[in-house]
């Protein structure tokens, strides 16, 4: 499989060298040069296969001969040993929960999947690797508990001061050895803008093997479509079209979620759902394209302006936005909506939202009240204690802390950064 950039002043590359990059040097995405349909026989048999086959099969394609299928297969059975419940919430909707793996949120599949390519990559080198991620929430505990120990790997995160919250802040500084964490003093929007930067620095790169762990890496967005082939499997009716509603911040998720429609996956209808941070909505609405400065929320892993999965999504329709709007529609919501429907949902189906899977849900509630009957999956991307403050404020209970979060740990202290020559001197003196 070819990989090019998106920009397109690059030369084409592997999936190994897409994934080594992270970036292609003309500042673009990579993106695949061709897309294979399925066979349709994996469809028609998907409740027959296993979890582990049905990631095998959805992504090989998008591998070619960078990995061979012994070894692929291997990283997949160490990606994937959790479960993905579909749970019913009552008229036709369900929450896909994605929390179960080891750091209770979606983004364990990618990191963990990253972090075993890049070891098979790196197999045969002397030299470390280093991989510099930006977060917005979940992705650093996830990215941390996926490259932890890893020989040959060396990982720097990089968090918006303030604006993760206590949970993710332990998780992704409660390792040390290969994992550095580094507090930005401004927001997500501004630890993406090092991280890209750094990859364009040529003086970094002469003296750093630098790649990325955030989903503008093709190892970090493609393993996500395995959560769209979970929950078809497991649907237990196929009366109805099958509409996907996404919390959407980065844009890695949906994008992947369009990636596994292209490729054969019978999805009608993506909703993308954001909190204010409304660029895509609004891009919708006006055709368009207008970033803006981060806005705060209580579902802060959404709150980035300016999605660097954008490119792909037009891509996905070749710049068409017509044919993308028939796809996918775009709704926004606030935090006092947010909270409302914690409340609303925990009182009806004693069932507790965290503020992400809380938007993902109102998005299929308002896509009912105009559209045909049918089956709604929201993806239900973080366990609720992440959001404990504001979830056990709004329901007045305690939600209890799942044993996999230990707060005995020891952390290590982030370093504090507030411009990117911080970072580039950290880069080159470490």
């Amino acid at each position: 499989m070819i990989y090019q950039s998106l920009n397109h002043s690059s030369r084409p590359v592997d999936f190994e060298s897409a994934v080594l990059n992270g970036i292609a040097s003309d500042r673009g995405l990579y993106f695949p040069s061709e897309i294979r349909i399925l066979p349709k026989k994996i469809i028609s048999e998907i409740k027959n296969l296993s979890t582990n086959e049905i990631a095998y099969h959805s992504i090989k394609n998008f591998i070619g001969k960078s990995i061979p299928k012994k070894n692929l297969i291997t990283i997949i059975d160490k990606t994937i040993d959790f479960e993905f419940p579909l749970v019913d919430v009552g008229d036709d909707i369900y929450s896909l929960e994605l929390f179960h793996g080891p750091t209770l949120a979606f983004k364990d599949v990618g990191a963990r999947f990253m972090a075993r390519s890049l070891e098979y990559f790196n197999r045969n080198s002397n030299s470390v690797l280093t991989v510099l991620v930006a977060t917005s929430g979940d992705t650093g505990g996830a990215v941390a508990d996926g490259f932890y120990d890893v020989p040959g790997i060396r990982v720097i995160i990089l968090y918006p001061k303030g604006k993760v919250s206590e949970i993710q802040k332990v998780q992704m500084t409660s390792y040390g050895k290969n994992i550095t964490t580094i507090e930005v003093d401004g927001d997500f929007d501004d630890c993406q803008k090092f991280v890209k930067n750094a990859f364009l620095d040529e003086q970094i790169k002469s003296n750093c093997k630098l790649t990325s762990a955030n989903s503008i890496n093709v190892a970090r967005w493609l393993p996500q479509m395995f959560y769209y082939f979970f929950a078809y499997k497991n649907i237990h009716k196929y009366n109805y079209p099958i509409v996907f509603s996404v919390p959407s911040g980065n844009f890695g998720n949906l994008c992947a979620g369009l990636m596994a429609k292209r490729i054969g996956l019978p999805i009608d209808k993506f909703i993308a759902c954001t909190n204010l941070n409304d660029s895509f909505p609004r891009y919708l609405d006006s055709g368009i394209f207008d970033p803006k400065k981060t806005i705060p929320t209580i579902s802060n892993a959404m709150d980035v302006g300016n999605p660097s999965n954008f490119p792909r999504i037009q891509k996905i329709y070749n710049n068409d936005i017509n044919k993308l709007k028939k796809d996918i529609l775009g709704y926004r919501f606030n935090d006092n909506q947010t909270r409302k429907i914690i409340k609303k949902v925990y009182a009806e189906f004693n069932y507790i939202l965290d503020p992400h899977g809380a938007i993902g849900y109102m998005g299929l509630k308002k896509y009912f009240k105009s559209h045909t009957k049918s089956t709604g999956i929201f993806l239900e991307t973080a366990h609720p204690i992440k959001f404990a403050e504001t979830i056990e404020k709004k329901l007045k209970i305690k939600v209890e802390i799942p044993k996999s979060i230990d707060f005995s740990k020891q952390t290590v202290s982030s370093k504090l950064m507030s411009n990117y020559d911080d970072l580039k001197s950290f880069l080159l003196q470490n």
